[in-house]
């Protein structure tokens, strides 16, 4: 097994409610599932049954406008009410009889609050007309791993010269983190702007003094990275770059191997076979 230092941890967010933005942190737990607390609540449409999610902004575009944050450090065993900021500066919190009524009159649909992933659970994912993804101007059904709230990986991770890379293909654009929703940004060794954790992917991550994370696929981009969002424009520029310039590929996905805590500037080391 080889072993080199490849950067180090320059941010850690983790999204306590599905599409909401969510908290930076300076350390977090990392268990078998992921970052504690990470995805642990979502919105159900009542209508459809579907789990709500920005992936379809035509319904909703408007979850980006809200911000989870738990009440408390949440611990690996149980987790604390999450409050969730509201577009107009107030706030309703997970413990609330009333939250799914609150939500549902700002959102103009019914939904509830989950606070627990079902076995099955899918949501609408909407693709605009950019060449290059899998599908154009259609509305596809994307089915979460079961009893969670992810997409698809534990624990999403980007560097910042990727985005610095797509910057220099899009000068236009704004490659913000947030865009992106990365559990962890990664500062590589070499500043220059590169696509480099592509050539990661079959690796592991060693972070820290205990965390192992399986580098499993890179990560497709979807609609979310065009979207209005902390004070960023709407701008399909952002999907489009990602998909001329590196088949729609932005980051990385991984899953726990060796769980632990990680902290902001953390060295992370790359594991590979030799």
């Amino acid at each position: 097994m080889a072993r080199s230092v490849v950067g180090t941890v320059a941010a850690l967010w983790r999204y306590p409610v599905k599409s909401m933005l969510g908290e930076a942190l300076e350390s977090t737990a990392v268990t078998a599932h992921g970052v504690v607390g990470d995805r642990a609540y979502a919105l159900q449409d009542v209508q459809s049954g579907r789990i709500v999610s920005a992936k379809n902004p035509q319904k909703w575009a408007k979850l980006l406008e809200f911000r989870a944050a738990f009440t408390e450090s949440p611990a690996q065993e149980t987790l604390p009410p999450v409050r969730i900021s509201l577009p107009n500066g107030g706030s309703v919190t997970s413990g609330e009889a009333d939250v799914g009524r609150v939500l549902s009159g700002w959102l103009d649909r019914d939904v509830q609050l989950l606070t627990s992933a079902p076995d099955t659970a899918s949501l609408d994912q909407y693709w605009p007309d950019i060449a290059g993804t899998a599908h154009q101007e259609t509305v596809t059904e994307l089915f979460m791993p079961p009893g969670t709230f992810f997409d698809s990986c534990s624990i999403h991770a980007i560097t910042t010269a990727t985005l610095a890379k797509l910057q220099t293909l899009y000068p236009e654009g704004q490659f913000e983190p947030c865009r992106f929703r990365p559990n962890i940004l990664i500062a590589p060794t070499s500043d220059a702007p590169a696509f480099v954790e592509d050539a990661w992917v079959g690796s592991v991550l060693a972070i820290g003094d205990r965390v192992r994370l399986s580098i499993d696929t890179a990560c497709p981009r979807c609609v979310v990275t065009t979207l209005a969002q902390s004070g960023l424009p709407g701008d399909l520029g952002i999907l489009r770059t990602t998909a001329q310039h590196n088949n729609v590929i932005a980051g990385i996905r991984t899953s726990v191997l060796q769980g632990g805590t990680i902290h902001r500037d953390d060295p992370i080391w790359l594991e590979t076979a030799e």
